[in-house]
């Protein structure tokens, strides 16, 4: 893990699965110490509530994971009506859902500091 320098978690059902899993648990603590960027989109942030590194985070999130942002100490973000919007808290870029991809993408981008496009 000490040659990566962010970490991307994506959406869709599989991060419920996952974050039954210590191994993938540990990566998410790893990278949340390290403080090195991570961004997490639709159910994504259910690692990070379950790896409890959202204690005084801000976070974004497919509405149904709001919750569990809530219970683990995040402070929970609304998702826009239309679902494109990308949050970022420091290291920390949150998105909830497909159609906030570019968004997403491009504040990831700012915080891994490379040079976004027009």
């Amino acid at each position: 893990m000490v040659d990566y320098d962010a970490l991307v978690i994506p959406g869709g059902r599989a991060p419920e699965y996952l974050r039954l899993k210590t191994s993938v648990i540990e990566i998410v603590e790893h990278f949340a110490g390290e403080n090195k960027p991570i961004a997490a989109i639709c159910h994504g942030p259910q690692l990070l509530a379950s790896a409890g590194v959202l204690a005084d985070k801000e976070c974004t999130a497919y509405p149904a994971v709001g919750p569990d942002v809530a219970s683990t100490g995040g402070r929970w973000i609304e998702p826009a009506p239309n679902m494109d919007n990308a949050h970022v808290d420091g290291n920390l870029v949150t998105a909830p859902a497909w159609p906030a991809h570019p968004a997403w993408m491009r504040e990831f981008l700012k915080v891994l500091g490379t040079p976004v496009g027009v």
